[in-house]
């Protein structure tokens, strides 16, 4: 970290708002590609920002030099678990007209297709109603519990308005580096250590079998065993 931004964080810790604020701004990009990841969910896209803003807010306030990370990657998390928070303690989804309405749309379709013997794909649907599966899934969940789209996460976190987003674009690169730190950090000591002299020390499969006391055949195997986990996470990243 250069010395300018380090003083920055600096006296925005001793608390200098107009450094804090500065800082804000820097890193705007970087609040609206995780804020992004929260869209449809029943909210003003600038209402979430807002949210995330304060979560970056408390990144700079509790950010710890002695991690040796850069500001966003400290404050990714912070970001994404303000936003959770509040999307979690405000309650039920502030659903719009239009979503009512495409409810009661999508449903009837449904109930015609039924009727003739037939089922209905939420790819087809979509089609037929002219409208995105993002607009589909909070019409189809409407007379469901809020939980179905925001509280019934799977191990990482995700819910099922996040997968359908990761199936349709590229995860932000900031975001996939806190996914992969979380992976690392799940790994077996052994496992660690593997990762950490072959990526970070750029040691052969050789020098780690030496090191390690195992063959280069184990060293291998692991290793493949490894990043096909850390694959796993970033694929639900």
């Amino acid at each position: 970290m250069n010395e300018t931004l380090k003083k920055q964080i600096e006296e925005a810790q001793a608390g200098n708002r107009v450094i804090l604020n500065d800082l804000l701004e820097q890193n705007n990009g970087l609040i609206w590609s995780v804020v992004k990841r929260f869209e449809k969910r029943g909210y003003e896209t600038e209402d979430i920002y807002q949210i995330g803003a304060m979560g970056f807010i408390k990144s700079v306030k509790k950010f710890d030099f002695s991690y040796n990370v850069t500001l966003s990657t400290f404050a990714v998390p912070y970001i994404i678990g303000e936003i959770k928070r509040f999307l979690r303690d405000d309650g039920m989804v502030k659903v719009s007209r239009q979503i009512k309405e495409l409810s009661i749309k999508a449903n009837k379709v449904k109930e015609d297709y039924e009727k003739r013997g037939k089922s209905i794909s939420v790819e087809e649907l979509a089609k037929v109603l002219n409208v995105t599966k993002e607009d589909l899934a909070l019409a189809l969940d409407f007379n469901n519990s809020v939980e179905s789209l925001y509280d019934k996460e799977d191990e990482d976190g995700l819910c099922l308005l996040d997968k359908i987003k990761a199936n349709e674009g590229e995860v932000d690169k900031t975001i996939n580096k806190i996914a992969l730190k979380e992976g690392i950090n799940k790994l077996k000591p052994r496992e660690k250590e593997i990762i950490f002299l072959r990526y970070y020390k750029c040691q052969t499969q050789k020098d780690v079998a030496r090191a390690m006391g195992i063959s280069q055949v184990q060293v291998c195997r692991l290793e493949k065993q490894i990043l096909n986990t850390l694959y796993e996470e970033l694929k639900e990243a």
